[in-house]
């Protein structure tokens, strides 16, 4: 079963437990314009930024979850319905996160389901390289999967950017220069990053588009570490103790 699956029967449970499943509460989702998401960050080449990606998100009772996606759109309805999503693209995907990290929000079982803003992305970023460095031990090289132009550069800053490898789906990104970093494709480059890298940073956004159990797969059939960075995947995190780095997500 996949990851989604795994938390979405997790979330199931835990809204059954509590008699929310079938109550008539009201769940909205809105595409948010990138100053309401992420503020007035001093650098201009953020995805949200970018028109990439989008952040929508779930309001409940009171209580906020978001989640990036390149696929917006409205919803309107009850848990119920949300939950009966067929999940069959990332529209509906990304509906079912942000209630998630709304709804575990709502009842103190999540944190950080919200984007930070202004200049928390490049402090976070900043935090995170920090982190490595005073936590992990014999990391050489970095593979980070999915554009996140502030941990790229703070990565480079840590160890070099030829310890340094990157993935992204964007076309218009593959085969650029980052920071010194060429940005390998993400359809067809994950593996070998995987396999290169002895730490593999990867967007929580790939649950979103599919993509994160073909990630875990091959991360642990070359046992390599990881963390998912970003908040979309707050609560799914928190629901499989998934690793997580997240610092400046409210």
């Amino acid at each position: 079963m996949g990851v989604l699956a795994r938390a979405k029967e997790k979330f199931k449970e835990i809204i059954m437990k509590n008699e929310l499943l079938n109550q008539d509460i009201m769940i909205s989702a809105r595409g948010l314009s990138s100053e309401k998401a992420i503020g007035n960050p001093k650098r201009d080449d953020f995805p949200l930024l970018t028109g990439k990606e989008v952040m929508i998100q779930a309001e409940f009772k009171g209580s906020y979850g978001q989640a990036f996606t390149d696929h917006p759109g409205n919803f309107q309805g009850s848990l119920q319905e949300i939950m009966d999503l067929p999940l069959e693209n990332n529209y509906q995907r990304g509906l079912l996160l942000a209630t998630i990290n709304a709804v575990l929000r709502s009842l103190a079982l999540a944190e950080r389901t919200v984007h930070c803003k202004n200049e928390e992305p490049e402090l976070c970023a900043r935090e995170m390289a920090k982190w490595i460095h005073d936590n992990l031990n014999n990391i050489e090289k970095i593979g980070i999967i999915g554009y996140q132009p502030a941990i790229l550069e703070a990565c480079t800053k840590l160890l070099g950017a030829k310890q340094l490898m990157i993935t992204d789906l964007n076309q218009k990104k593959i085969a650029t220069k980052s920071f010194g970093v060429e940005v390998w494709d993400g359809s067809k480059d994950n593996q070998r990053l995987i396999q290169e890298a002895d730490l593999i940073l990867f967007t929580g956004s790939s649950i979103i588009n599919a993509t994160i159990d073909n990630l875990l797969k091959m991360i642990s059939d070359y046992q390599k570490n990881y963390f998912i960075f970003g908040n979309t995947i707050s609560g799914v995190a928190s629901l499989l103790e998934l690793p997580q780095l997240c610092f400046y997500g409210r």
